[in-house]
C-alpha cells in the first residue's frame, strides 16, 4: 500500500486553475483543458510561467475553433482519395505523377493510411519524407514535399486541421541535370538515318517528325497533335498548345520548316482534321540512330534545345524565342537553362553599341561631347 501512495504522490495531479486552464501538482507544468463543439480537448502548453499558458491557451482556443469537429476523424486514406478527387483540372501527366504519391502516402505512411489525420505531426511527415529519401531523387523528392504540404493545407481549408504539420517542410536543391544537345551536324545525320532505314514502315513519317521538332521547335506533344487546320500558309503561322501549361500559341511558319510542311501537304492539301504526322513519338527510331551512329542518346528535347539554342547564337531576342516557346515569363526560364549560350549572345549585341551606328540610328554621346 505504501508503494502505490507513494506512486500516486510522484505522479501528481491536475489541478483546475481557471477556466480551461490547469496546472500538474508536481512539475508545475500548464494544461488546456477546454470542451469546443462538443468535443473535450486537453494537451499541455509546455510551460510553467502563468502569463505564457494564459497566451498560448488563447491560441490553443483559436487554433482548435478552426477545426470541425465533425471531420475531425477522417483518415488519411480518405483524406488522400478527397484530395484526389481534386486534380481533374490538371494535365493527364500530372494528375498520374500526384496519384503515384498519393498511392505511396497511403502505403508507406509511419502509422498506417487509417491513422487519424486530426492526430497527425510533424515529425510524422518528416519520417515519411526519409523514407522517400532513399529511393527517389531530388527532383521527385521535392514533387512529395509540394504534394505533402499541399494535402494538409487542404485540410486545413476543410477544416480537418488546425494547422499544416508539413509546413516546415524545405525542399532540396536540385542537381544540375546533363542536357545533351546535338550539333546540326548531328541532328541531321540522325534524320537521314531513320528515313533510310529500309526494313521499317515508320521510317519515313519518324523522320518527317524529328525533322520537323528540330526545324520548328516544339515539344514531342505539340507536334504530335497538330493537325492541318492548325497551319495556316499564307498568314505563316502555326497554331499549337503547351500541353504543360495547358496554353495555346502561335509560331511562325520559319524559313526552314516551310519546305517540310508543303512536301507533307502534296499537291492535293489534306482534310483540315488529319495529324501532320502518322507517329506520335519517334523514341524508338531516335534511340536506334544514335545507337547506330555512336553519338550520346539523344532525345526529342534534345532538338527542341538544338532549335533553342541555335535561335540565340544566331541573335534572335531571348524573349521572342520565349514567345515562339509558348513561355509566359518573358524568357526567364529560358536565360536561366541557357545560360552557356548569353556571353555569347551577349558579346554579338555589345557590339551593336559601337559609334558606326546606321544613319537612322541615333548614337549615344560620350561624356566629352557632353
Amino acid at each position: 500500500m505504501g508503494t502505490r501512495q507513494n506512486t500516486t504522490a510522484t505522479r501528481g495531479t491536475l489541478k483546475r486553475v481557471a477556466a480551461g486552464l490547469c496546472r500538474y501538482s508536481t512539475s508545475g507544468v500548464y494544461f488546456a483543458h477546454v470542451r469546443i463543439g462538443g468535443k473535450l480537448f486537453r494537451e499541455s502548453l509546455e510551460t510553467t510561467d502563468r502569463k505564457i499558458a494564459d497566451r498560448k491557451l488563447r491560441d490553443f482556443r483559436r487554433k482548435r475553433a478552426k477545426v470541425d469537429p465533425r471531420a475531425g476523424k477522417i483518415t488519411l486514406a480518405a483524406l488522400a482519395d478527397r484530395y484526389g478527387a481534386t486534380l481533374g483540372h490538371l494535365a493527364e501527366s500530372t494528375v498520374t505523377a500526384k496519384e503515384g504519391i498519393l498511392a505511396r502516402l497511403k502505403s508507406d505512411w509511419p502509422e498506417g493510411d487509417e491513422h487519424s489525420v486530426g492526430t497527425i505531426k510533424p515529425s510524422d511527415c518528416d519520417t515519411w519524407l526519409a523514407r522517400q529519401a532513399k529511393r527517389v531523387g531530388r527532383s521527385h523528392y521535392n514533387a512529395y514535399v509540394q504534394l505533402l504540404k499541399d494535402i494538409m493545407e487542404f485540410a486545413v481549408r476543410d477544416r480537418v486541421l488546425a494547422e499544416n504539420p508539413a509546413a516546415h517542410l524545405k525542399y532540396l536543391k536540385r542537381e544540375t541535370p546533363i542536357r545533351h544537345t546535338p550539333s546540326g551536324a548531328q541532328f541531321n545525320a540522325i534524320v537521314d538515318h531513320i528515313r533510310n532505314q529500309r526494313f521499317s514502315d515508320t521510317a519515313e513519317p519518324s523522320a518527317d517528325f524529328v525533322e520537323f521538332i528540330g526545324l520548328a521547335g516544339l515539344g514531342q506533344a505539340e507536334a504530335s497533335s497538330l493537325t492541318w487546320a492548325d497551319v495556316d500558309f499564307e498568314r505563316g503561322t502555326i497554331t499549337t498548345f503547351r500541353h504543360k501549361t495547358r496554353q495555346g500559341f502561335t509560331i511562325p511558319i520559319y524559313p526552314q520548316v516551310r519546305p517540310l510542311l508543303e512536301r507533307l501537304r502534296g499537291e492535293v492539301p489534306p482534310p483540315a482534321d488529319q495529324r501532320l504526322f502518322r507517329v506520335k513519338d519517334a523514341k524508338k527510331a531516335i534511340a536506334g540512330a544514335c545507337r547506330r551512329l555512336g553519338l550520346l542518346p539523344y532525345t526529342h528535347r534534345s532538338f527542341r534545345r538544338l532549335f533553342i539554342t541555335t535561335a540565340l547564337e544566331r541573335g534572335v531576342d531571348v524573349k521572342v524565342v520565349s514567345q515562339w516557346q509558348g513561355h509566359r515569363d518573358g524568357g526567364k526560364l529560358i536565360l536561366d537553362t541557357y545560360s552557356h549560350v548569353n556571353p555569347t549572345h551577349s558579346q554579338r549585341m555589345a557590339q551593336l553599341m559601337n559609334d558606326c551606328a546606321p544613319e537612322n540610328v541615333v548614337t549615344m554621346r560620350t561624356s566629352e561631347a557632353a
